[in-house]
């Protein structure tokens, strides 16, 4: 099977005035369908100019990106954005919803580049936003709900195309812990109806949600391995003795 993501020998170099800053030197991994990975890494480490380029925001200086059996390391800005919006839904930490629409509104923003009829638009807004709790709170505004109910929005958001990616940057860095313990059951739902998910977070216990867990440092794969705890339970649940 070809993984749904593929990068390979990724640099990325930024030129400030005199000085040359090696962001990424040099990255290789692979990442399959409805994998749940986890980005993580210090300040500096690289996590967030890798996240920019899987999410199709940046282009590297050099390597490939094979995204869907697609390289998207040498596409234009307008290829780009068209990839952004079909493959990849994003969830930032700091919600970026448009502040005079609703959360039907804001939902339904990405299906207007789509092409959808606005009554198309709505009703698919609408079922996203019932499937992460939010149908009673469709005509409220940003201002109107809380925070973890501003992330329902922006995940109903990042859903609405159906893409086959879900970013996520540091999505419970605004919340409380009990907030953020609904907010990482959600996306384990979305999980476990088929998308892939990637994570970028330096916080321990919200990278312990993911299966997969990869950690950068000065722009290398330090560590790439498998959540143990993860994998030990779900054989727990699927290994059920016979009986004799």
């Amino acid at each position: 099977m070809q993984p749904i993501i593929s990068v390979k020998d990724l640099k990325k170099t930024y030129v400030m005035g005199s000085q040359i800053i090696n962001a990424l030197q040099s990255v290789s991994i692979d990442i399959n369908r409805n994998e749940y990975v986890a980005l993580m890494g210090p300040s500096g480490s690289g996590k967030s100019t890798l996240m920019n380029l899987l999410g199709c925001l940046d282009t590297p200086t050099s390597g490939d990106y094979i995204l869907n059996e697609k390289n998207v390391s040498t596409l234009s800005d307008g290829e780009l954005a068209e990839i952004r919006n079909v493959e990849i839904g994003f969830v930032f930490q700091t919600f970026n919803l448009l502040p005079r629409l609703s959360s039907l509104e804001n939902v339904a923003l990405p299906l207007v580049y789509s092409g959808w009829s606005r009554s198309k638009r709505l009703a698919r807004a609408q079922e996203v936003l019932a499937s992460v709790g939010l149908g009673e709170r469709v005509h409220h505004k940003p201002n109107e709900l809380s925070g973890g109910q501003r992330q329902r929005v922006a995940i109903a958001r990042a859903l609405v195309n159906k893409p086959s990616i879900i970013l996520a940057d540091e999505p419970t860095g605004n919340l409380d812990t009990k907030t953020s313990i609904e907010i990482m059951e959600i996306f384990e739902k979305i999980h476990q109806l088929g998308n892939t998910i990637i994570l970028v977070t330096h916080e321990p216990d919200i990278a312990e949600h993911a299966h997969r867990i990869i950690r950068l440092r000065d722009g290398l794969v330090e560590t790439d391995i498998y959540n143990q705890n993860i994998i030990t339970a779900a054989s727990r649940m699927t290994n059920i003795p016979s009986s004799h």
